[in-house]
């Protein structure tokens, strides 16, 4: 006979993950006047989630909210029922999937590149490929487009946080970086990232 509150070790389900092991990136676009962030937070909130990281940003009209929900497994099933309801609405346009927490990443030196140019076509395509080609991860970018002040010129401005692995030899990179700006008239800096 069965006790109540008792489970058959040989049925019993498998350990659920701990709530850390639980995370969904969250992706959401729309007006300011919608405010994404409001709308996000509380349905993360109202699941039982908590916001592991958040980016806010406005590209062209759209306010853009990139949010890691994290909670327990049973949690992040009702938010993920909460955002589909809330895609459904149509005020907000949303993608979601879940993912795993990132590794350490004890091999990789933080770097803070800046580049100021005129604008022109393919610059940032130009520069994602020397960081590619060097093995360097492109860890954070915020790029822009402005017309100067003083002159009317549309410019490009780019703040780029990169991951240079610790057996590469720094001030030989840097020298061929600022060797690459050169060549396509980038005025451009390479520090290491002050925390």
């Amino acid at each position: 006979m069965k006790q109540a509150g008792k489970q058959n070790p040989a049925t019993a389900p498998g350990p659920r993950p701990a709530s850390s092991d639980n995370l969904l990136l969250i992706s959401a676009f729309g007006t300011p006047g919608q405010s994404p962030l409001l709308a996000l937070s509380k349905r993360i909130a109202e699941c039982g989630c908590n916001v592991s990281e958040a980016r806010v940003s406005t590209l062209g009209n759209e306010l853009h909210v990139l949010a890691l929900a994290q909670g327990a497994w049973d949690a992040i099933a009702k938010l993920e029922n909460a955002l589909g309801r809330l895609d459904r609405d149509g005020a907000l346009r949303l993608a979601h999937f879940r993912t795993s927490a990132r590794e350490p990443q004890a091999t990789l030196l933080p770097y803070m590149v800046e580049v100021i140019c005129a604008d022109k076509p393919g610059v940032l395509f130009q520069l994602a490929e020397f960081f590619t080609r060097q093995s360097i991860t492109i860890e954070q970018l915020h790029s822009t487009r402005y017309r100067a002040m003083q002159t009317g010129a549309d410019m490009f401005s780019a703040q780029i946080t990169i991951g240079i692995p610790n057996t590469m030899h720094i001030a030989g990179l840097r020298d061929d970086f600022l060797e690459f700006c050169d060549g396509l008239n980038l005025d451009a800096i390479m520090d290491p990232m002050k925390f």
